[in-house]
């Protein structure tokens, strides 16, 4: 793996590693206040089980009924990330493509598999949208994230299905789509993209990033081949437990709330961050997932006066395509913003 150019294993939790336990925590995606209480329990339910080696039939079903597939298109993964490891280790490419500024994880796995990786980088002048052009054409295996961390914009779905050709293994890292309202723009559940990957995370929305639970939607012979590359037993019963839960009628309708609540949280943070455009602050948008991305000149030295009022953001210069000018910044209740807000304005009069 390259050692040049940013660090692509960087990640917002080191931002809150340490000496940062104690900050607000606007670094991480995972969203405040979970897991729910009841969630928790399911949870805490299945130690019972902790004898017995992990059975996944009925979770792997349960999230196939959920997006209305065969069993045989769902693989369960100890979070994403996993999946990112799995793809790059199992699947035989000559051209992989990275879309970005992106979630840089499915580069490093795939520098790491041995892969020489190339990189499509979306320009801030154009909102950071996707252009299907600039895809290389005998590109054999596209990476992009919809939304996309860490720009937070959602690229339309034909435009992203427009990258499927023969030949060609198409993945879309939905992470965060279940934070969009009704899952616009989602592609989960498709069958007629050929070569389509979907991955899917239940860790941001339920706050359960220490458990590890995410899942990969596919044609059959691409779970088969995934599968073959997974150790035996990679998901616990806990993590099993909780898969099943998180995809039931109740927690759906549960994470569909959240994401209109996040969607009117977002508003508030954008608009609170509006009133420093004299400072030279912009913020990108339109922005659909559980952050925003910003552009403010001095960004590193605003992120430590940060960190000594309390709050920990995402520096934005570990991502490909952005520089040491952007910051990522978490969507939180409104009075958790409006203290940010307060911070950040401190900060920015003084120069």
């Amino acid at each position: 793996m390259r050692t040049d150019g940013p660090d692509l294993r960087h990640h917002g939790d080191a931002e809150v590693r340490d000496d940062g336990s104690a900050l607000t925590d606007l670094a991480v995606n995972v969203r405040s206040g979970t897991p729910p209480a009841w969630l928790r329990e399911v949870i805490a339910g299945s130690l019972d089980g902790l004898a017995a080696y992990p059975d996944g039939r009925e979770a792997r079903a349960a999230v196939a009924t959920r997006h209305r597939l065969p069993v045989e298109r769902v693989l369960l993964t100890a979070g994403a990330a996993e999946a990112f490891v799995l793809l790059a280790r199992a699947l035989k490419v000559r051209r992989p493509v990275v879309v970005h500024p992106q979630f840089t994880e499915p580069e490093a796995a795939l520098r790491d598999a041995g892969h020489s990786v190339g990189r499509v980088v979306l320009r801030e002048e154009d909102g950071f949208r996707l252009d299907p052009a600039a895809v290389p054409e005998d590109a054999d295996l596209v990476v992009v994230g919809n939304p996309t961390n860490p720009t937070s914009v959602l690229h339309p779905a034909g435009a992203v299905a427009g990258l499927a050709r023969p030949g060609r293994t198409l993945v879309v890292d939905e992470a965060f789509m279940d934070a969009v309202p009704g899952e616009r723009e989602a592609l989960a559940g498709r069958t007629d993209v050929p070569g389509l990957v979907v991955l899917r995370s239940l860790t941001k929305t339920w706050g359960l990033a220490g458990l590890r639970i995410g899942y990969v939607l596919a044609a059959p012979e691409t779970v088969a081949e995934l599968e073959r590359t997974q150790p035996l037993w990679p998901v616990s019963t806990p993590a099993l437990a909780a898969a099943r839960a998180c995809v039931s009628p109740r927690a759906l309708a549960e994470a569909a709330h959240a994401a209109h609540r996040i969607t009117a949280d977002r508003a508030h943070l954008v608009a609170g961050l509006g009133e420093f455009a004299g400072a030279g602050l912009r913020v990108v948008s339109p922005a659909h997932g559980p952050f925003v991305l910003v552009r403010v000149p001095g960004a590193a030295a605003v992120r430590h006066r940060l960190r000594a009022l309390g709050f920990a953001v995402r520096r934005g210069d570990t991502f490909p395509g952005l520089g040491e000018e952007w910051l990522r910044i978490a969507v939180r209740d409104r009075g958790t913003t409006d203290r940010l807000l307060d911070a950040l304005g401190r900060v920015l009069a003084e120069g």
